[in-house]
């Protein structure tokens, strides 16, 4: 069984549709910033992936996370041909810190920001009239759990159309936490390279519409075979490769496809030394013998890690890469990680595929062993 992908829609650092952001990628160019929302003298880390929406002068708003949600889901139904009213259709949000970033405005600065503003469902059943939402607070992996769970209602019959949505607005109590944590502080997100330090914060949102494969009223971007994933609780940070080979087999068995059917490899690519190694080791192990292997792309060392959204945001820039003919290249990737040895990362330049890609993989892995691999195929 497949699901028709119908609706896209996103927004980050570097653009405000998937098409700016995939062209921006393409573009190559350095996007990280001096940190904005907080006094960066109070933290070790200088830099972060922030989308420029703040006033000027300084300082924050509340409810940026909302508003990102918003627009990404209006844009990604419209999109789809459907009118506004999701009354009747499930609207599911991934997200890693909902709107703690307003809750800190509130907290410290005495903002504007009321108790059901800090629900998502509160502002979708404003916009929308939306009655049926549901928020997973999943981590890194929360867009893509959401949308296992929105194929699962359509296979379920429980509704014919999914909207998915994630949305994270960078925290100071989370910018904080990782500034701690971390042993080294990068001055950019490095992945699979030699001179990589560990993560910065992005910001950003994205959303699809997912419908029972032929009910859409417009053309179909692409479609899910499957989505894997597991909580494999090895550790509170610190990922399980057999936790991670797992949900990529699961996401295999789910789509019925083997790992030489695979022509692209959305990394999750954090740019922590241990996620990094820890994912090429499994890929190493599950490509061996597969071919030639997949070209392997990293998107953070452009967007930032934008946390609970991230995965989905992976995912719509794998689609337009089957579109357009091209993968982009992981920025700053010059020397990379002797785990990654052999494996096709895209180095230096966007590249040129042909034939066409058929299959994508999307990977995302999040704190407390939160695993989700989605498999999606082009639309031909």
């Amino acid at each position: 069984m497949t699901w028709d992908i119908t609706g896209m829609a996103a927004i980050a650092n570097i653009g405000a549709s998937p098409e700016e952001i995939f062209a921006a990628l393409c573009a190559g160019q350095e996007s990280r910033r001096p940190l904005k929302a907080f006094a960066p003298d109070k933290y070790r880390a200088s830099y972060a992936y922030e989308i420029d929406d703040r006033p000027e002068g300084g300082g924050d708003i509340p409810r940026r996370a909302t508003r990102w949600l918003t627009t990404v889901v209006r844009q990604a139904v419209t999109d789809a041909g459907l009118d506004e009213d999701l009354s009747q259709i499930p609207v599911l949000v991934g997200t890693t810190m909902r709107e703690q970033r307003s809750l800190e405005l509130w907290w410290r600065e005495n903002a504007d920001v009321a108790l059901e503003d800090l629900h998502f469902g509160t502002a979708l059943k404003a916009a929308f009239g939306a009655s049926t939402t549901y928020t997973f607070a999943n981590a890194c992996s929360a867009t893509l759990y959401a949308l296992g769970l929105a194929t699962d209602m359509i296979e379920l019959g429980m509704a014919d159309t999914v909207a998915v949505a994630g949305t994270d607005a960078a925290t100071e109590s989370g910018f904080g936490t990782l500034d701690r944590v971390q042993n080294d502080i990068p001055d950019a997100l490095r992945p699979f390279d030699t001179t990589h330090k560990g993560m910065l914060m992005g910001e950003g949102a994205a959303a699809v519409v997912v419908q029972r494969a032929g009910t859409g009223n417009g053309p179909v971007h692409a479609r899910v075979r499957g989505v894997g994933m597991n909580c494999d609780a090895y550790h509170a940070t610190a990922p399980d490769p057999d936790g991670i080979t797992r949900a990529v087999q699961d996401a295999y068995r789910r789509a019925g496809v083997q790992a030489q059917d695979i022509d692209l490899v959305m990394l999750h690519g954090s740019g922590t030394p241990l996620n990094d190694v820890t994912e090429s080791s499994v890929l190493r192990r599950i490509f061996d013998g597969a071919g030639p292997g997949p070209l392997m792309t990293a998107i953070k060392a452009m967007t930032g890690h934008t946390l609970g959204g991230s995965g989905l945001l992976s995912l719509l820039m794998a689609v337009l890469a089957m579109k357009e003919g091209t993968v982009p290249s992981v920025l700053g990737l010059t020397d990379p990680i002797p785990e990654a040895a052999g494996l096709g990362l895209v180095q230096g330049s966007p590249a040129a595929v042909d034939p066409p890609i058929a299959l994508a993989q999307v990977d995302a892995f999040g704190f407390g062993g939160i695993n989700a691999v989605a498999i999606v195929e082009a639309a031909r």
